[in-house]
C-alpha cells in the first residue's frame, strides 16, 4: 500500500522557473472526431472545446471512448475522421512529440536505472537543454510537487504516490501548452488519491495550464474540474460544470452515471411530474403518463408519521462519517436511498415515512431499459 504524503504549500512568489514562465496555454478543439478499429467505431463524431487554462475531465464508464479520445488528442492514435486543433492549429497529422503536450499515464513509466532528478529532466535533455539548466528546471518541478528532497532516489525507493508525483513533474517540466492525464490516480489507495488529485488541481491553477483529465471516478471529476464531459458509447452526452451535471443532467444516462439516484414511479402531466403525492417541476420535457423519476438521496426527507409522504421500511443503513446513507423499501416496493444526519440512526425493519423535496427532477418513460 502506498503511504500518505504530506501536502506542501506551493510558493507564492520567488525563483521557481515554472511559476515564472510566461508561456501561454493553448486551447484544444476536437471537431467531429471519429475513430474506427477495423469495422468497429469507438468514437462517433466527438466535438469538444477546451479553453486556454481550463481543466476539463472526460468522464465515463470503461469502454465509453474517453481514453481513445485522449490518445487521439495526444497523437498516439490517428483519427479516422474529423480534426484535432491545439492553439488554433490543426495537428491531426502532427506527431506526438511536435504537439507541445505533456502526458501522465496510469502507469508511472519511470526509468528504473535513473534517479528521480534524471527521470524528471529526461524530456528536457531530449529537447537539447543543457545538463545544468535541465537539472535546475527539473529541481524546480520536483519542488513544485513536493519531492525536491527525494531527487537522488531511484523509482523503487518511492511509494506509488511519490512515483506519480515524479511522473507529473516530468510532464510539466517542459512547460507544455497542454497537459493530458490518463487516469493517473487509479493505481493509488484512497487517501493518496484524494491528496494527489487536489495537488494536481492546485498546480494546474498555479501554472494556468490547459488540462484534459480522463477518469471513470465521478467524485474525482466533479472535485477538480472546471467542466466535465460525460461520455457514453463513443459520444459526448453532456458537457457542463460539475454543478450543472449533478443538478441538471441532460439525459437519463447522465443522471444515472453522475451521482447516486433512485428511480421512483411518477406520472408526468405537462411540465410537472407527480411523485408520492407531490408535483415536482421537470428538468426537461417528458411524455405525459407513467414515468420513472430520478431522485437524489439528499432530496428524500424523513418526516413524521402524520405528515405528507409515503410509508417505508428500512433495509440497510450505512455510516459515512458526517452523514448516513440508508436504503428504504417504500410501500409500493420501490427501493430508494436517503441521505440523512449521522445522528439519526436507523435499523433494519424500522418503519418510517418519507417524502421527496420540491426540486426539479428528470423523468423518462416508465419501464424503459436502465441507463448504462
Amino acid at each position: 500500500m502506498t503511504s500518505a504524503i504530506p501536502l506542501r504549500a506551493l510558493p507564492e512568489t520567488g525563483t521557481n522557473s515554472l511559476l515564472a514562465s510566461t508561456r501561454e496555454s493553448a486551447g484544444v478543439q476536437l471537431r467531429g472526431v471519429v475513430k474506427d478499429y477495423g469495422t468497429t467505431r469507438v468514437l462517433h463524431g466527438v466535438d469538444l472545446d477546451v479553453a486556454p487554462g481550463e481543466f476539463v475531465s472526460l468522464l465515463g464508464p470503461s469502454g465509453c471512448g474517453k481514453t481513445t479520445a485522449l490518445r487521439v488528442l495526444a497523437g498516439l492514435e490517428h483519427a479516422s475522421g474529423g480534426e484535432v486543433r491545439i492553439g488554433g492549429r490543426d495537428v491531426s497529422g502532427v506527431p506526438t512529440n511536435k504537439r507541445d503536450i505533456g502526458m501522465v499515464f496510469q502507469s508511472y513509466s519511470l526509468f528504473p536505472h535513473l534517479r528521480v532528478l534524471e527521470n524528471t529532466a529526461f524530456g528536457l535533455r531530449r529537447r537539447g537543454v543543457g545538463s545544468t539548466e535541465a537539472r535546475r528546471r527539473a529541481g524546480d518541478a520536483l519542488d513544485l510537487v513536493g519531492l525536491g528532497h527525494l531527487a537522488d532516489r531511484y523509482a523503487h525507493q518511492l511509494s506509488g504516490g511519490q512515483q506519480q508525483r515524479v511522473a507529473l513533474a516530468r510532464a510539466i517540466v517542459t512547460e507544455p501548452r497542454v497537459l493530458l492525464l490518463d487516469e493517473p490516480l487509479s493505481a493509488l489507495d484512497a487517501k493518496v488519491r484524494v491528496q494527489l488529485r487536489d495537488e494536481i488541481r492546485r498546480i494546474q491553477l498555479r501554472l494556468g495550464m490547459t488540462t484534459v483529465f480522463v477518469t471513470h471516478d465521478q467524485e474525482e471529476a466533479l472535485a477538480v474540474s472546471d467542466r466535465v464531459a460525460v461520455m457514453g458509447a463513443g459520444r459526448i452526452l453532456q458537457v457542463g460544470s460539475p454543478e450543472d451535471l449533478y443538478l441538471r443532467p441532460a439525459s437519463a444516462e447522465v443522471a444515472a452515471f453522475v451521482g447516486t439516484s433512485s428511480l421512483v414511479p411518477g406520472v408526468v402531466s405537462g411540465d410537472t411530474v407527480e411523485v408520492w403525492g407531490r408535483h415536482l417541476p421537470l428538468l426537461s420535457p417528458a411524455a405525459d403518463g407513467p414515468s420513472d423519476v430520478f431522485v437524489r438521496p439528499e432530496n428524500v426527507r424523513i418526516v413524521g408519521a402524520d405528515d405528507e409522504g409515503v410509508d417505508a421500511v428500512v433495509e440497510t443503513s450505512t455510516f459515512l462519517g458526517s452523514v448516513r446513507r440508508s436504503m428504504l423499501r417504500v410501500s409500493d416496493g420501490t427501493v430508494v436511498h436517503v441521505q440523512h444526519a449521522a445522528e439519526t440512526r436507523l435499523t433494519p425493519g424500522m418503519p418510517l415515512r418519507v417524502r421527496v423535496d420540491d426540486v426539479p427532477v428528470l423523468a423518462r418513460v416508465a419501464a424503459e431499459s436502465p441507463a448504462p
